[in-house]
């Protein structure tokens, strides 16, 4: 039997059950640590303040008890509740001190070109003349390094105040980590959810960012366990939603933007874009055809009262810029370029608001 059972359902239950000590829901207070959910089955891993049998008991209970009462009592809850380490007790050093801006870029579903979207928005913010950073957190599907022509290169180690740290790599003036630099780009990354959060909480954690006016993440498609790692690790000053117009992406869309709304989550939603809003062939430069539909993305970010960014059109010298390693945003004085160059002006006024708020 499958109940179509939705992962932010299931964190707005769990955003409701507060641990006892620290006075705050398990969700918002980083506690979850994994959440799997097939067909009518929920298998989570939460941690407590309190190791005590007693109170590890009485979180079970609480978690099984309110996910059943959501969800009837027909579907399987799997909860493992363990104290929580020392280490985890202790203050822990404050991720990226010096990054002024960190945002992420997600989609609902794949194939809407979020990959591409968040490298024009770095090349973008350094056209503009800010320090930039990118994060590919796509951990089964990297192709930054292939967006920036960095393929061959490897992060090397910095010592950092007696410590070593991992240092960027320099991709066309902008700091970029990814899990591609350290597989084989010919083979597939075959990791379980833990193993893959905690290699996406390294890229954070044990690498030397320095000082950043912008650290822009490209995050999977959907809503699984890199996201909610995400929040767990980083503190988020927004997240951008990349759709294309036709209805399947934007229900995908929507999903995505009440998942970051969440009470749990809570991340502002700094605007949505619409890419391959139309396509324009090379051979007739002022015809559009609406192939995806026409304004969807548009009319999604008015009826859902988030700002609408920028629409991108689906031109092939987009396509040929990313696999050349260069974004069509470095390109001078072209309609694609000046596209890019809208959406990140309207990104930065669109975040400058939200923190001002």
């Amino acid at each position: 039997m499958n109940l179509n059972i939705e992962r932010e359902d299931v964190l707005e239950v769990l955003g409701k059950i507060t641990d006892p000590d620290l006075k705050k829901d398990i969700v918002s207070a980083n506690l979850v640590e994994q959440l799997i959910i097939k067909d009518s089955s929920i298998q989570l891993s939460v941690v407590v303040s309190n190791p005590a049998l007693h109170a590890r008991k009485r979180m079970q209970e609480a978690i099984v008890f309110n996910l059943k009462r959501k969800f009837g009592d027909d579907i399987s809850v799997d909860c493992n509740v363990s104290g929580m380490s020392a280490e985890q007790k202790g203050a822990r050093r404050k991720v990226l001190p010096d990054v002024k801006n960190i945002i992420a870029v997600a989609s609902g579903k794949g194939g809407v070109g979020k990959s591409t979207i968040t490298a024009n928005i770095a090349g973008g913010l350094k056209k503009m003349g800010y320090s930039v950073g990118i994060v590919d957190a796509d951990i089964y599907g990297p192709s930054m390094p292939t967006m920036f022509d960095v393929v061959g290169d490897r992060p090397t180690m910095t010592e950092v105040n007696g410590e070593q740290l991992i240092k960027p790599v320099d991709a066309n003036g902008i700091n970029l980590l990814s899990i591609g630099f350290f597989t084989d780009q010919d083979n597939a990354v075959v990791w379980r959810g833990p193993m893959a959060s905690k290699a996406l909480t390294q890229l954070f954690t044990d690498a030397h960012w320095g000082e950043l006016d912008y650290l822009v993440i490209d995050l999977p498609p959907g809503t699984g366990d890199i996201h909610l790692s995400l929040l767990q690790t980083v503190p988020l000053d927004g997240v951008v939603i990349v759709s294309t117009p036709q209805e399947v992406a934007l229900a995908d869309a929507r999903r995505g933007i009440n998942m970051f709304r969440l009470d749990s989550m809570k991340v502002p939603i700094v605007g949505l874009v619409e890419n391959m809003a139309w396509f324009t062939p090379a051979e007739l430069p002022e015809n559009k055809y609406y192939i995806f539909g026409r304004d969807g993305a548009r009319n999604l970010a008015e009826g859902m009262s988030i700002p609408f960014l920028g629409a991108i059109p689906l031109v092939q010298s987009v396509r040929e810029a990313a696999d050349s390693g260069r974004p069509a945003v470095f390109q001078e004085n072209t309609p694609t370029a000046q596209a890019f160059e809208e959406l990140v002006r309207n990104l930065v006024t669109s975040l400058e608001i939200l923190k001002n708020k």
